[in-house]
């Protein structure tokens, strides 16, 4: 565990001995919550695991490395008993159900590409459970993300993870000033999963072999589409392929099959070039193919921008940053205007290719760690 620069503070950063320092653990039941509650238990804090039960796992399908199914549930019981300290679960069904999975599907169907991950830590995790952990007297709250918290001379900030490779800082932008107050990430400063994997096994954990998970959890077998059409059945409606002048190349089963920047499966060939989806009309069920070239974006409109500087958004015209426009790309140098209190224009200094509505626009420092907060992109 990283220790505060101050020797007077313990570990998590507060003027008393661990044991008198409660900390709510947020267990998912995989090796990195539950080494941070369980390095947390053998410091002396009074830890308190915490696990949400976010969907009826009964009903999904049983694959190991979902979060949050049976199987995760239980492996984080065990942790917890295993180390001596008290686990609770909690039934987050119906809030999982109204604040994410619901806009998840909505935003497929509007033709947009969300990302539920960030929308659950947003609206769930760090919001009612942080509430939950005040109500338990907690101190704090530790989660398992790589993610650092640096203590600035403003307050806390947020940095990149230490491995590159690791970084979570992409789902984690809106995270508020005030929740970063509370929250810590006891595993930033790790130079990847082998250092997190040995502590598990060092504390004989049953998860320390656990793979990761790679699914969005309540997609554990990574079909959206089906998903959604359970959902809002009706939502596969077919329709037009069609070029960039409007004339129709072939037939589709349903704009939800999309995403922006796809290539492959698109359902026409004998073409000269490669076609990529370059946009999606659900109002007229459309999918918009062209060549690559057509996926270059230079403007990028971002809202409900959560703003992590140390001086107030509005208070200049431009901010020259880098910023990451999908998680598995690295940042890039952009220009931030705001153009209201929550919105901004990001002007990308070289094109990005597959931009698309419902992902997230993250804030980076240019050649540093700090995160600035981050936005929606959406179609202007």
């Amino acid at each position: 565990m990283a220790l505060e620069t101050d020797t007077s503070l313990n570990s998590l950063g507060f003027p008393k001995p661990p044991e008198e320092t409660r900390v709510v653990v947020a267990m998912s039941g995989g090796v990195d919550s539950s080494v941070v509650a369980a390095e947390l238990a053998t410091q002396g804090y009074d830890v308190v695991g915490v696990t949400l039960q976010l969907y009826d796992h009964g009903a999904a399908l049983a694959k190991k490395g979902a979060c949050c199914a049976g199987i995760d549930i239980h492996d984080a019981r065990r942790v917890a008993e295993d180390m001596d300290f008290p686990h609770y679960v909690l039934d987050y069904e119906n809030i999982f159900r109204e604040t994410v999975i619901d806009e998840f599907a909505d935003s497929y169907l509007a033709g947009a590409t969300p990302v539920p991950c960030i929308r659950c830590n947003e609206r769930v995790k760090f919001r009612d459970l942080m509430a939950t952990a005040r109500d338990l007297d907690a101190d704090c709250m530790a989660t398992g993300h790589y993610i650092q918290r640096v203590n600035g001379p403003y307050g806390p900030e947020l940095h990149a993870g230490a491995d590159p490779r690791r970084d979570q800082s992409y789902f984690l932008f809106s995270t508020t000033p005030e929740q970063l107050d509370f929250l810590r990430f006891p595993l930033g400063h790790l130079q990847g999963k082998d250092e997190t994997r040995a502590l598990a096994a060092r504390h004989g954990l049953i998860v320390a072999d656990k793979p990761d998970s790679q699914d969005i959890c309540f997609v554990p077998d990574g079909n959206y589409a089906a998903l959604i059409e359970k959902l809002r059945p009706g939502a596969g409606e077919p329709g037009d392929i069609v070029d960039l002048n409007g004339r129709v190349m072939g037939r589709h089963e349903g704009v939800i099959h999309y995403t922006i920047g796809q290539r492959r499966g698109i359902g026409i060939g004998g073409l000269s070039e490669p076609l990529y989806v370059v946009k999606l009309d659900p109002d007229s069920q459309r999918v918009i193919v062209g060549p690559k070239e057509a996926l270059s974006t230079r403007i990028v409109p971002v809202r409900e921008i959560n703003w992590l500087g140390d001086t107030p958004f509005e208070s200049r015209a431009e901010w020259p940053l880098s910023v990451k426009v999908r998680s598995t790309r690295p940042p890039r140098e952009a220009i931030l205007r705001p153009t209201g209190p929550d919105s901004a224009e990001v002007e990308l200094l070289s094109p990005e290719e597959g931009v698309s509505p419902g992902q997230a626009c993250v804030f980076y420092q240019t050649d540093g760690t700090r995160i600035f907060g981050g936005g929606w992109i959406w179609r202007g």
